[in-house]
């Protein structure tokens, strides 16, 4: 079994603010360490797309040149979403038995441990409706709780689902290294505002907050 931390990608093939990938409209793209330069502005775009609102007037006014009206969303909504979210998918028949729906996203994925060790349950949005439920000691995963014709379900034991979100979280962080390299690269002027909001927009904020203290203390 495979879990994975996935963004729903739009083609926009009229982008021109730095370098993106070529990708099919309504697909995911796995957001991991592994990802091109490319494929992460890519990423870094989708996310920018997926706050692109109009902030309150307390957020200041939008920048007048493109870069900094495209960004503006990103760097000022204090609840930042990235939509999509873990996709769970049995490598050997490629069986999907968790694909997020509509109105999921990776800022959400934290509800995995509520199904670990909270309330038991968790919904990934709809179109499909997928859901992960504890029973005991196993976890109940149904791509599509409300499919007339029959889903597909499988039922993994805790620690297994436990070890598979501990990787997705690895890979998330592991992407948003990379980003942070990529925003030095490709937006200097932007990079450390970029960088924090991806955290936010993926729930990882308190981690790189971590990261940073560990880096800053002083050798003992």
């Amino acid at each position: 079994m495979v879990m994975q931390p996935v963004l729903e990608i739009f083609a926009d093939d009229d982008f021109a603010l730095w370098p993106v990938g070529e990708h099919e409209p309504y697909g995911y793209l796995v957001l991991d360490g592994t990802l091109t330069p490319a494929e992460v502005g890519t990423a870094v775009m989708r996310i920018a797309e997926c706050n692109d609102f109009e902030p309150e007037e307390e957020h200041g006014p939008c920048p007048a040149d493109p870069l900094g009206a495209f960004l503006h969303g990103l760097l000022t909504m204090p609840d930042l979403i990235a939509a999509a979210g873990f996709r769970v998918t049995d490598d050997a028949t490629d069986t999907v038995f968790v694909e997020p729906g509509c109105c999921n996203g990776l800022e959400s994925w934290r509800d995995w441990l509520e199904v670990l060790d909270g309330t038991g349950y968790a919904g990934f949005g709809h179109d499909p409706s997928s859901t992960a439920e504890r029973v005991g000691d196993t976890i109940r995963l149904t791509l599509d709780a409300y499919a007339e014709d029959g889903s597909p379900v499988i039922e993994l034991p805790v620690d297994e689902v436990r070890t598979l979100v501990t990787g997705a979280q690895a890979d998330l962080r592991d992407f948003l290294d990379l980003a942070g390299t990529w925003a030095e690269q490709h937006l200097p002027t932007h990079a450390a505002a970029v960088t924090a909001a991806l955290a936010r927009a993926l729930d990882l904020d308190l981690e790189l907050e971590l990261d940073l203290e560990l880096t800053e203390r002083p050798a003992s």
